[in-house]
């Protein structure tokens, strides 16, 4: 039996060795040997395989000599039947993206959330790579606010989806935008589902109008202190007679009614009752269509910036 496996082992390399490799036929390889400009492979054919270093990956964190090992399994594109020094020419990069072109129309498909580091800031938007493919984020969908210097993205890793997945074209586009806005709403959400009337808990004094002031509770939600609610020992003519932009307050959920949260300085100058921070409760975040719609509802009630 182990001289007919041995019988059919052989054949199978016959086989493979006369094969025909035609340009962009896709081959499983061994790494064999690795220099400082190429990389050697073994894929059961009558001549070796040659990768350089530019054809292995376009990242340009990539090491020739840190990132390939001897012995590690890669699948390869043909370039060159023979690069002229009888080896065949192939290019790992090239085959890392004719497969990941799928994956990426999967990744548009199912919304997928995936981290990228960004590697260069260029006109209009920043560089990253997906699965070894040169990606683009452009500034418009990098943050959630106006970037006024890319260059400072450099480096940092940040959360993106795919919007864009053109194989022909060989267009990649992220979003790092969407993702961010979701969390922040989903944030939002789970802070404000923790406000109720009866709470105490600390803000900061964001406006002062002559009919009250402004508190923001955190994540985007003020209340409002009328006047009357300011101080327990004097009558005030306005806010600003006892309170200033920026400072810390103490204060006391009063009433949650028609889109306004009512909140009371006075109240608590009777109690000793303890400060209750608000707390965010971990929450699943849905896809866009359904965070948008429930947070409507949820949101309804409520003052947001």
């Amino acid at each position: 039996m182990a001289e007919m496996e041995t019988m059919d082992d052989f054949s199978r390399e016959l086989e493979n060795s006369l094969r025909v490799l035609k340009e962009g036929d896709l081959v499983n390889c061994i790494v064999t040997g690795v220099s400082e400009s190429e990389v050697s492979v073994d894929f059961n054919y009558m001549a070796p395989g040659i990768i350089r270093a530019l054809d292995y990956s376009g990242d340009p964190r990539f090491s020739i000599k840190n990132d390939v090992k001897v012995g590690d399994e890669i699948t390869a594109a043909v370039l060159r039947s023979d690069d002229g020094r009888g080896n065949v020419l192939l290019s790992r990069r090239q085959a890392v993206e004719e497969l990941a072109w799928a994956d990426f129309k999967k990744m548009l498909d199912d919304e997928t959330v995936v981290e990228v580091k960004i590697a260069e800031a260029v006109k209009g938007g920043v560089v990253t790579y997906l699965n070894g493919v040169r990606a683009f984020i452009p500034a418009s969908q990098l943050a959630l606010d106006y970037v006024e210097d890319l260059t400072t993205f450099v480096g940092q890793t940040v959360p993106a989806r795919v919007i864009t997945a053109d194989a022909d074209k060989r267009r990649l586009v992220l979003s790092s935008r969407d993702v961010l806005k979701e969390r922040r709403e989903a944030e939002r959400a789970s802070f404000v589902s923790n406000i109720q009337p009866g709470l105490v808990t600390e803000g900061t004094v964001q406006s002062l109008q002559p009919y009250g002031a402004f508190v923001s509770l955190g994540n985007g939600v003020d209340g409002l202190v009328h006047i009357s609610q300011i101080s327990s020992t004097k009558r005030l003519k306005h806010p600003s007679d006892e309170l200033e932009v920026g400072q810390t307050v103490k204060v006391k959920v009063t009433a949650i009614k028609d889109g306004r949260i009512s909140l009371s300085i006075k109240a608590l100058a009777e109690s000793d009752a303890p400060v209750e921070a608000v707390e965010e409760e971990k929450v699943e975040i849905p896809k866009s269509e359904e965070l948008t719609t429930s947070l409507a509802g949820l949101l309804s009630g409520f003052k947001l910036n």
